[in-house]
This record gives C-alpha cells, structure tokens and sequence, in this order.
C-alpha cells in the first residue's frame, strides 16, 4: 500500500506515505490512497488529529516524474492538476489538528502537503527544494501563493528564485516550519505537538482554523464580521458551557 494509517489510543493518526524506492512520489495511485485517508479522518470521530509523514529518505518527492513525460493538451493537464490541487486543499482545510513530521528531502506538491498542515516540524537533515525552475515549470498545487502567505513577499522571492535548497534551518528562519528536532525524535514529537493541540476545544479550534485561512484573503472589516458570527455560535455549545464550569471551579 502507498500509504500506511495507524492510530494511537489518544486518537492521533500517523498517516505515512509509503513509497521510499521513489522517495514517496505522488502518483495516481497514492494520490488516491492519501485523498481517502483524510477523507476517512475528516468523518471518524475517534480520530482527534493527523500526522502526516514519509516512510524512508524523503517526506515526498512531489508528483511522479512520470507524469511529465507524456504530451498533454493543456485542457487535460489542468483538469489533472486540479486533482493534485484538491488533495492539498482537503488537507489545508481538514477542521482537526494536523501535523507535518517533515523527515526527509521535500519538493514539488510534497512541499504543499507539508505547508498545508497547521504546524510543520522538520527533521534536522531534512531540506525543500525548489527544483521546478530546471524543468521549466513554477511551484503549482498554491506553491507560489500559499509560500507568499505564510512568509511574506520578500522571503518567497529569496526561496523561489534565490538558491534551490532550503535547510531546516532556513526553513526555521523563513517561517516555513515550526521547529527543527532531531531526526530521531520527530514522530515522539509530533506526538508532543497534538497533545498540545488537543487540549483546546474541538469545536473552537475548527472556528480558528478556518478564520485564520479567511483572515489571509478578505478585509480587516470582513473578517471581524465572521470572527461575530462563530463566537456567537461557539458560546452555545456544550464544550464551552463545561470549559467556563472548570474554570470556576479551579478559582
């Protein structure tokens, strides 16, 4: 199987890509198999959050090589691009802690997956790079506009058309990654991290989310507006009612 799930008793799922004689390149067949996996964590209730990591040398290699070596007609290459988009939508937008243990080499769409997590942490010997330029093509899949986001205009020029490789380290001093650990202690923790996540409210930790995405493309006054609209939603709920009772009862 391309990709391999296993979820621990506090309900963390590691979802790994599991393809480490093409360093974890993303083909149809994996691209499939990862789509149903996020799928499957986004209706399982048990499942509280999601690791996502690479078995061997390298976090993913992004999309088979092979994909470039047939003639496309341009309609049918961005129809199957669009494909590859979603999958990393789908991760960008799943409403439950998600995890990169970044643990090898990153490029291409493996890049996006892992900048699509809400928190990346990257393995000490682990690097992105930025190969698209020698084959003629740009960073896609948002690998121009989400990089812009997270780290500014000016850090995005110095990765996009500066050198080709980012170390761990530069990718710390970019903003493109959380924290640096070491390469044997990545999963432990990336376990670490969600338990963090875990201890805020499911429901309210899906809100922030998801504003923190609104917040990166509409107005200050826009964003206010729907920052109302969850808060009066969220001080309904069970979760909150019981959290205000702890609290009292910790004075």
């Amino acid at each position: 199987m391309p990709v391999n799930r296993s979820r621990a008793d506090d309900g963390v799922l590691t979802i790994t890509l599991s393809r480490p004689e093409r360093r974890n390149a993303i083909d149809d067949e994996l691209a499939a198999e990862l789509r149903a996996a996020f799928e499957a964590a986004a209706d399982d209730a048990e499942v509280r959050a999601v690791i996502l990591t690479g078995e061997g040398e390298a976090f993913s290699a992004g999309g088979d090589l092979s994909r470039f070596e047939r003639e496309w007609d341009p309609r049918d290459f961005r129809h199957d691009s669009h494909r590859l988009t979603q999958l990393v939508t789908l991760v960008e937008r799943l409403e439950k802690p998600t995890i990169a243990a970044i643990n090898g080499l990153a490029t291409g769409a493996g890049t996006q997956l892992a900048l699509a997590c809400d928190v990346r942490l990257v393995a000490a010997g682990a690097r992105f790079l930025y190969r698209e330029g020698r084959l003629g093509i740009i960073p896609s899949h948002g690998g121009v506009t989400r990089l812009v986001k997270l780290i500014g205009l000016g850090r995005a020029r110095d990765v996009l058309l500066g050198g080709e490789e980012v170390t761990a380290q530069e990718a710390l001093r970019l903003g493109m990654v959380t924290a640096v650990v070491a390469d044997d202690h990545l999963l432990s923790a990336a376990h670490e991290q969600a338990g963090l996540m875990l201890a805020r409210s499911p429901q309210a930790y899906a809100a922030a989310k998801r504003l923190l995405w609104l917040a990166a493309n509409v107005d200050l006054e826009s964003g206010m507006v729907v920052e109302g609209l969850a808060q009066s939603m969220l001080i309904g709920t069970e979760e909150h009612r019981q959290a205000v009772e702890e609290a009292q009862w910790r004075r």
